[in-house]
């Protein structure tokens, strides 16, 4: 049973065409994409003999040319064989009724491509030679051999994808074929060691195990399935992992060393060239193709990449060709799903539906049919707490001011700096009764715990809460959260989870009545977390000096969220959040894939907040 549910797991979070999706029977979409379109199958050829497994769909109406729209993938483009169609082809059912090309290829190495497959392959074919191949020689040998085979094509190329397609569209962008006209990445990996699997060096343990316990076990051959997963027996994941000890058991229980990536995870701890050479952001500064890269703030996977990668994009680039959407969603929930609700949190409508017909859609359109500008923003940004979308020249805005804000005694936070000569709060934090990443049993790597009331955590005497007074005004944070804390532990090794989280008033503004639904609600916005071994460099770790005040600064990825009059700001400071980050030992090792059952010892954290070790926040407060 876990096993079935983990191969689902992985291909929904990864893939924007699921197994599932190949089941048309009563379906009127597949039913549509049947009779309005031909399925071919091609093997496309590379510059070093390989071929490219490559799926194509074209309308049977050839009254006029059309655009080809191209989504490259590890996750498979079957179903195989061409009298079996996929019963999606485009990002909503729009797009097939407006009439693409559209293709879909198996990325080298993968299903039936050939080739060597290599995670988050290095980019640097144009630094090897003619005949060195990458992810992005193969895009542009593909455009080329498809522009010049396929009838009634249009001489324009689009490409999209979420996730690791969402990567390969950003590759697409590296000295781009001049027949790609528009990319959007969707929520595009950019750096391994800050998305999915890693948190400013804090390692997701259970997004690691679940996906690579597959993702990482292929065979060699050509193959047009996914190979089974582990046949564990539980479905608590709090309960599984904390079971399994030090990440050094996963070989000796599971993974017999026959997961090469996780090897590679458990052999490149820190940000050393290994991570620095498959950083895709390096070489993004010069796309040429119009670009909308969009993004979920509630991407439990790949929030980091959608933001990073638009700044990468957009800075220092000649062509104002860049823009962006964040909404209130999950991993692509933007194409799937009516995007009205994110767990607890409510958004007020179709979210999901506005942005397929008012920005998707006619984004392609206008740059691959030359049809009516979509007149885009810049950036079109969603606001989680009053559930409106803005539209902005620049994200962040530059209507902001910046603020800081004081962690004080007595739980608060204030706008003045304190000038007490002596003052913290602390906590004991138990790597053996980690504090639970949700209040909910699952297995670590979950949608809805990124809305979730917190209240569950906050009670628990290994978390520390600091909130202001109920705010008299809106208060709306448009931009980055700047954390700088003044913290000591009585060990030598920590991690810092921050959260901020907009706490309800217990009555309905407008009926003066307590809110059975919403009263005292502490939802949270965003979070985030830092090994503190990599507080002053990622790539050279060092350890805490016991009991000795250190500052540890980092940052919150980006919010645009609006804490209503009567809410209250709150900032959450805890050392666990198990089992989506692993447990850190607190006891300073210089591989925690290594760490052994002895090096995990309790601590005393402390949090300063006193005249001359002020812990701060730094918002940004749109005007």
């Amino acid at each position: 049973m876990f096993r079935k549910f983990i191969l689902v797991v992985v291909l929904f979070i990864t893939s924007t065409m699921t197994a599932l999706a190949y089941d048309s029977s009563g379906d009127k979409r597949a039913e549509y994409i049947r009779e309005n379109y031909a399925k071919y199958e091609y093997e496309v050829p590379m510059r070093d003999g390989k071929t490219l497994f490559t799926v194509v769909y074209t309308p049977y109406d050839v009254s006029k040319t059309y655009p080809v729209l191209m989504q490259r993938t590890p996750y498979s483009v079957g179903p195989y064989g061409v009298d079996k169609y996929r019963t999606r082809l485009g990002p909503s059912e729009a797009f097939e009724k407006e009439g693409f090309i559209f293709v879909f290829q198996d990325v080298r190495g993968r299903f039936r491509s050939e080739g060597e497959y290599d995670n988050m392959r290095p980019q640097n074919a144009y630094q090897r030679g003619k005949k060195a191949t990458d992810d992005a020689t193969d895009t542009y040998d593909s455009i080329e051999w498809l522009l010049n085979n396929l009838d009634n094509n249009n001489g324009k190329f689009g490409m999209w994808g979420v996730s690791y397609p969402g990567y390969y569209t950003s590759v697409a962008s590296i000295n781009a074929h001049p027949a790609l006209k528009a990319i959007s990445p969707q929520a595009p990996i950019a750096d391994w060691f800050f998305d999915d699997f890693h948190r400013n060096g804090a390692f997701v343990l259970p997004m690691a195990f679940v996906f690579f316990d597959t993702f990482d076990n292929f065979p060699d051959e050509k193959h047009g399935y996914w190979p089974k997963g582990q046949d564990m027996a539980t479905h608590d994941g709090y309960q599984f992992f904390l079971d399994l000890g030090p990440l050094s058991n996963v070989n000796k229980k599971y993974f017999k060393h026959k997961r090469p990536f996780w090897d590679a995870l458990a052999a490149h701890p820190n940000y050393d060239d290994y991570w620095q050479s498959r950083d895709v952001l390096q070489h993004l500064g010069k796309t040429k193709p119009a670009t909308l890269v969009v993004g979920g703030w509630y991407d439990t996977e790949d929030l980091y990449g959608p933001l990073e990668t638009y700044q990468t994009m957009s800075q220092g680039n000649k062509k104002d060709n860049v823009q962006l959407v964040m909404g209130p969603w999950y991993h692509g929930q933007w194409n799937r799903g009516d995007g009205s609700k994110m767990g607890e949190a409510d958004n007020g409508f179709n979210t999901s539906k506005w942005f397929q017909k008012h920005i998707l859609l006619p984004f392609f359109t206008e740059h691959l049919k030359a049809s009516d500008s979509a007149n885009l923003a810049k950036a079109t940004i969603f606001d989680t707490g009053a559930n409106r979308w803005h539209r902005f020249d620049t994200w962040p805005p530059k209507a902001v001011r910046k603020q800081t804000l004081y962690l004080t005694a007595g739980e608060s936070i204030s706008k003045d700096k304190p000038t007490t000569k002596k003052s913290f709060s602390e906590y004991i934090s138990d790597p053996n009764k980690p504090v639970p990443h949700s209040k909910a049993i699952g297995r670590g790597w979950d949608r809805p715990y990124m809305t979730e009331d917190q209240r569950f955590a906050a009670r628990r005497p290994d978390v520390l809460i600091f909130e202001t007074e109920p705010l008299k005004e809106d208060l709306t944070l448009s931009g980055n959260i700047e954390l700088k804390l003044k913290f000591s532990t009585s060990q030598t090794a920590a991690d810092l989870i921050v959260k901020l989280v907009d706490v309800f008033p217990a009555k309905s503004e407008n009926s003066n009545k307590l809110d059975k639904k919403l009263g005292n609600r502490h939802e949270l916005v965003r979070w985030g977390s830092i090994r503190g071994r990599f507080r002053d460099s990622m790539s050279d770790p060092k350890p805490f000096t016991a009991n000795e005040v250190t500052p540890v600064n980092f940052e919150l990825y980006d919010v645009m969220h609006t804490f209503k009059r009567g809410h209250k700001l709150q900032i959450m400071v805890q050392s666990s959040m198990f089992p989506f980050l692993d447990r850190n030992p607190q006891n300073y090792v210089d591989n925690i894939f290594k760490a052994t059952e002895a090096d995990f010892v309790k601590a005393d954290h402390r949090i300063y907040h006193q005249a001359d070790q002020a812990s701060s926040i730094e918002i940004s407060v749109l005007k």
